[in-house]
């Protein structure tokens, strides 16, 4: 059983009646005058993957859980759902919807690894690599002059996510992305 004060970020458990693990994103403790202290905590559902402000007091219980974390592989993804299978078990397949993978499923392409995250014995999330190089499908051509102040243009990519790059990307061209914060960080290959 873990205290309200150890809700440190990253912990992961379960609270008094709830049956979902929680993962803590962010941590405060706050003591006032002539009350008892009490922690502010932000919190991630990792099943539903919805995040919410909780504040933890003294007599709440909460239990630390344990997550399995094991590599599978995209196959493939068919309307709202993404496809993937366990690391050297291709037989082995599930899918994961729309809806749990948030903003990660626009940078899934086939034959990517991920970490997904067991509960018990159901999957219920997957962390993409920090990075990843993703083609370029569509890019308008840069107009002359534009190029002098460095600036951007709007570009799709083989998954079918638009972000913005420097003018000097063309189609073809591979680019690499973070994946936290679905920004261009540099191109790897030239077309």
């Amino acid at each position: 059983m873990l205290s309200y004060n150890e809700l440190k970020i990253g912990t992961i458990f379960t609270k008094n009646e709830d049956p979902d693990p929680y993962e803590v994103l962010e941590y405060a403790f706050i003591r006032m005058q002539q009350r008892k202290p009490v922690t502010q905590l932000k919190l991630k559902n990792l099943i539903s993957g919805k995040t919410q402000d909780f504040t933890a007091h003294q007599n709440d219980k909460f239990y630390e859980v344990e997550i399995e974390i094991q590599p599978v592989i995209f196959i493939y993804r068919n309307k709202n759902q993404f496809w993937f299978h366990e690391k050297g078990k291709p037989k082995t397949r599930f899918f994961l919807s729309d809806d749990i993978l948030g903003d990660a499923g626009q940078f899934l392409k086939s034959n990517t690894e991920v970490k997904a995250f067991k509960f018990g014995e159901k999957i219920i999330n997957i962390e993409l690599p920090p990075k990843i190089d993703l083609k370029v499908a569509e890019a308008p051509p840069a107009i002359r002059g534009d190029t002098a102040q460095g600036g951007t243009k709007s570009v799709t990519l083989e998954t079918g996510v638009k972000v913005n790059v420097p003018f000097f990307i063309n189609e073809g061209d591979i680019v690499r992305i973070n994946t936290g914060t679905g920004n261009y960080v540099e191109r790897v290959e030239k077309n």
